[in-house]
């Protein structure tokens, strides 16, 4: 695998240069637009890995521009009538950016992620567990790993300065951060969109067990979804045909990496550990088939 197979991180001249995030490389335009770069950087348990994974970023952008669409009836999107070529004068550098850019809209991010669970899995499988509840709700007694929930949870976090952890948070939570109208809107809207994707993803062969929202508000208060959506970089999706209740499915998401990263004596703290050549190729084909079984 050569480097120019791969897009680790950006430099653009013309551009001032925002940050630098787990995955995206974000530079100012003006002081209404952004763009924003999605770079083959992956990062399991908030460490951005070594290795970057080979068209990680197109696929990731693609999805995005997908559900962006299928959704805008429910929500308005951060997308800007700008294109990368209206902002970058360098025609080279443009063509290479541009499957993974995406100039946006200047939008005020609420410091929340909007986590919707449709199935009991992961963190929340381990509360269960502890508990009984996921996120502080009560659930039946009995549920069995990667079972389908009685119903679709929306269980938020804070968001963390990069290197730290999210935190699960309380609706109250939310709604002290937001405000009540705020918070039963992002909660409303989340749970919709999900449930929406869910059954689209579910006729295409793939269950979407969780995932999580990011949303921001423009100068009039208006509530746009931002960053990523429904990708396998922010949702957990598992094949309909290898799904069995008490195991935990194989999926076509980072869940592969983070089980691989399982296996070894590593901290989970940078820097992360290198990965072998053969799971960098075999995570871009989940990453792919994902991509083609949802689109096609």
């Amino acid at each position: 695998m050569n480097s120019s197979d791969v897009l680790f991180e950006t430099a653009i001249p013309d551009l001032p240069m925002i940050g630098r995030g787990k995955v995206r490389d974000i530079y100012s335009v003006d002081d209404k637009h952004l763009l924003i770069v999605t770079t083959d950087r992956l990062s399991a348990y908030d460490v951005i890995l070594p290795d970057p994974i080979p068209g990680k970023g197109e696929i990731l952008t693609k999805i995005s521009l997908f559900w962006f669409g299928m959704m805008a009836d429910i929500i308005d999107n951060q997308l800007a009538e700008l294109s990368i070529d209206d902002v970058i004068d360098d025609e080279d550098l443009c063509d290479q950016l541009r499957d993974q850019a995406l100039v946006v809209m200047r939008l005020r991010p609420l410091p929340i992620e909007a986590v919707v669970r449709g199935y009991l899995i992961g963190s929340g499988w381990r509360d269960y567990l502890e508990t009984g509840q996921v996120c502080g709700i009560d659930l039946p007694t009995g549920l069995q790993q990667a079972e389908k929930l009685p119903q679709t949870l929306f269980t938020p976090a804070s968001k963390a300065a990069a290197g730290d952890h999210d935190e699960n948070i309380s609706f109250d939570q939310v709604v002290d951060l937001i405000g009540e109208n705020l918070a039963n809107k992002v909660r409303d809207v989340s749970i919709q969109i999900y449930e929406r994707a869910a059954a689209y993803a579910r006729k295409r062969g793939i269950i979407i067990a969780d995932t999580k929202f990011e949303f921001g508000l423009d100068d009039e208060g208006r509530l746009h979804i931002i960053d990523e959506v429904l990708t396998p970089d922010s949702s957990r999706f598992w094949p309909v045909d290898e799904y069995e209740v008490g195991t935990s499915p194989p999926s076509f998401d980072k869940q592969f990496v983070r089980d691989y990263l399982d296996t070894l004596d590593w901290d989970k703290t940078a820097p992360g550990p290198n990965l072998p050549t053969e799971l960098l190729e075999q995570t871009t084909a989940k990453y792919r088939e994902a991509f083609d079984r949802m689109t096609s």
